[in-house]
């Protein structure tokens, strides 16, 4: 007998030891967050239930009056619950009695507490499964001395094409509908041919028995209208229409429960996706398996997830919302190993999917990898190996890498590469892991595709850097740049557009200079103290051709100067145009003292880069300045977080603590005030205003955590 009581006793000491294992960090990820805290409200399936193609992650939408809480995925329509409690409809957030605050945020989860109706509070937990399945899990309680008579509206919505009822399937209590997704997207459209489906299925269900059922047109007023009905109508009623089969603009569910005081019950709604090719009883045999599975085992994953990130005291609770909604934007862009790579890797933005944005990886996007160590030091170096996985044998690594191998875009006969971040990045992730192994494979790495660039990014051997004859995406300032690219209108073509390639580069040059200071420092971790002087050496002589050639006294900054007379003309063009490359001088620790106190003047001049919101690319003194962010790529103003953090680190390196913290707090304000209108990050900021229109949620933007960690070692 004692015996048997001790085996019944063990788990659930077990069980206690791990709650009190995550309660400091649960304590800590709590946030509380209102409708107007910065919050990232975007959610993805956890890496290791992805897959890259038919992948559905979701924008939550908790802070529309003028909606329920929604959960939206690109392409494919909008998920909801309207509320009648007492015949009573809450249609939406404006008329909760208690609107919706987030209790918890994680990369595929969300739980958050309201209460529609006075004496109705409910704890709502958005999970998102799998690529293919998301709930909504409603935990309702009657807190009030009265019975409620209690009914919830699931919702499935498309606003973009109509949907088709294939049937009301009766033994699994669910719609199964087609629809169709456009793979059409204002900034790079999805290429059907790599396996993008359009035509799909969808399979919308509950947990508990629906009461009834519907299809219908219109809008959401006139769902109000039907739900609602005349109080002294004769065709007063509470039951759906049952369609269930044809076209409509929405389906919905409908379960009520009659709640006496203290009582609860749990409702849970289901949206699974796939492609129709593939058999619908597929989906609604997985869809059946979570219908009522314990969400607490994938909540403790992700306390265990962030159980390693630095816990930030901060001062300001924005600041720690901000701080962990950058981990959530990594993590949520991570994919499990398919296709030509054994590794895990990342795609730009999960939700909304476009086509350059998703599929490979890019080395200046890979400097988010830097923050995401310090959630999973092992899953950033797995992104990292695919680089080395892929690289070249001559040491090429290409412009972009992952799953469907290397795409090196060759142009002229000649490979493109990238902004060469490699091996600054795999130092930082190892001062994170502190695994020798990676740093080892890293250091090797980098030296081979160092030496690439040497050999094929300085062609006429004089020791500074051009960039290849496709540089109009190598170079990573896209189109628009004042100094590369020849006309205001970008009306030539590229060869005759982008003249990156005939230039001694500022900017490649000292991205080579920190690269060959970032081999010094890993040859030296691995006991190679005669390669580390050999890479410092190589830096230093290379500095010192930077100081020569394009440092110019009169304006004291540094540009590019022309390939062929190392002037600062290009034809009839002055390459004297004031960017924030010059800035990387302190980064790449090239600038004399006396050359960076003439460096800070210019950078703290408001009239030119000290702006609102961080650092411009452009001085605002240029004529091709412009502040607006209205499309991607724009490199005539905006405001782009890896390159303010790459000035943020320069300065530290230099000693200008104060002028460092001040430009965090202007980078910080350019994030918060966003994702406290929208809830997103984005590709870039405007340096003087709040309004944006460029690719958002994009996976760069998690560099702000990286700089919150470096802010707070102080």
């Amino acid at each position: 007998m004692k015996r048997i009581f001790l085996l019944l006793l063990f788990p659930l000491l077990i069980q206690i030891s791990l709650a009190q294992q995550f309660k400091p960090i649960e304590d800590y990820l709590r946030i509380n967050a209102k409708a107007n805290d910065p919050l990232y409200t975007t959610y993805a399936a956890a890496m290791a239930r992805s897959q890259l193609y038919c992948d559905k992650a979701y924008k939550m939408d908790y802070y529309s009056d003028c909606k329920p809480v929604s959960y939206s995925s690109d392409q494919a329509g909008t998920m909801f619950c309207v509320w009648k409690v007492d015949g009573v409809v809450i249609p939406n957030i404006g008329e909760y009695l208690v609107k919706p605050v987030v209790k918890f945020s994680f990369p595929d989860m969300a739980i958050l507490e309201y209460e529609p109706f006075n004496g109705i509070k409910v704890r709502e937990t958005f999970f998102v499964y799998s690529s293919s399945i998301a709930l909504v899990n409603m935990e309702i309680r009657n807190t009030s001395t009265t019975i409620h008579e209690v009914a919830v509206y699931p919702v499935l919505e498309t606003s973009n094409d109509s949907l088709k009822m294939v049937k009301y399937d009766e033994p699994n209590d669910g719609y199964i509908t087609y629809r169709y997704e456009n793979p059409y997207r204002l900034i790079s459209s999805l290429k059907t041919e790599y396996g993008y489906p359009t035509r799909m299925s969808d399979f919308f269900t509950a947990n508990v028995k629906t009461a009834s059922h519907g299809g219908y047109h219109g809008t959401m007023e006139d769902f109000y209208n039907h739900i609602k009905t005349d109080f002294y109508s004769d065709k007063r009623g509470d039951s759906l229409n049952m369609e269930s089969s044809g076209y409509v603009d929405f389906i919905a569910l409908n379960l009520k429960k009659r709640l006496k005081p203290g009582e609860r019950v749990n409702f849970r709604y289901l949206r699974g996706v796939q492609n129709q090719e593939e058999e619908p009883g597929k989906l609604m045999n997985v869809v059946d398996s979570v219908r009522n599975f314990m969400l607490k085992t994938y909540y403790d994953d992700d306390l265990i997830l962030y159980s390693k990130i630095p816990r930030i005291n901060f001062k300001k609770p924005s600041e720690k919302i901000a701080y962990l909604s950058a981990f959530n934007l990594a993590r949520g862009c991570m994919y499990p190993p398919t296709g030509k790579t054994k590794y895990n890797f990342y795609v730009f933005s999960r939700n909304p999917l476009w086509g350059w944005g998703h599929g490979h990886q890019v080395m200046h996007e890979s400097l988010s990898m830097m923050a995401y160590a310090y959630m999973d030091p092992a899953s950033a170096q797995g992104s990292q190996r695919v680089y080395m996985e892929q690289q070249r044998d001559d040491g090429l690594i290409a412009y972009r890498h992952g799953p469907r191998g290397i795409q090196d875009y060759p142009h002229k006969n000649m490979s493109t590469t990238s902004a060469p971040f490699f091996s600054w990045i795999n130092l930082e992730i190892y001062e994170v892991s502190k695994d020798k192994q990676f740093l080892k494979d890293a250091y090797s790495s980098g030296v081979k595709y160092v030496e690439w660039l040497i050999q094929n990014r300085d062609t006429d051997h004089d020791g500074t850097f051009e960039w290849g004859p496709n540089g109009i995406i190598e170079n990573v300032r896209d189109w628009y740049n004042a100094v590369f690219q020849v006309s205001a209108e970008r009306y030539l073509d590229v060869d005759k557009e982008d003249i990156s390639d005939e230039l001694e580069c500022l900017d490649l040059t000292l991205m080579v200079i920190r690269e060959e200071r970032s081999l010094a420092r890993m040859a030296l971790i691995l006991g190679k103290e005669t390669e580390s002087c050999k890479w410092k050496e190589l830096a230093e002589m290379t500095a010192r051709l930077v100081n020569e050639r394009m440092w110019d006294e009169t304006t004291g900054f540094y540009y590019s100067v022309n390939k062929k007379d190392h002037t600062f003309q290009f034809m009839t063009r002055d390459l004297k145009r004031q960017e924030i490359i010059c800035f990387l001088a302190l980064w790449a620790e090239v600038a004399p003292r006396y050359r960076a106190e003439r460096l800070i003047r210019s950078l703290t001049d408001t009239t030119k880069f000290w702006r609102r919101y961080g650092v411009p690319t452009l001085s605002a003194q240029d004529p091709w300045y412009n502040p607006n962010v209205d499309y991607c790529c724009k490199w005539n103003g905006p405001v782009w977080l890896l390159w303010d953090y790459m000035v943020y680190d320069g300065l530290r390196k230099y000693g200008y603590e104060d002028i460092a913290h001040q430009l965090a707090g202007k980078m910080m304000d350019a994030v918060t005030i966003q994702l406290s209108k929208n809830h997103n990050y984005w590709e870039s900021y405007s340096p003087d205003n709040e309004n944006l229109n460029c690719p958002s949620n994009y996976i760069w933007d998690a560099i702000i955590s990286k700089l919150l960690i470096e802010e707070n070692k102080k």
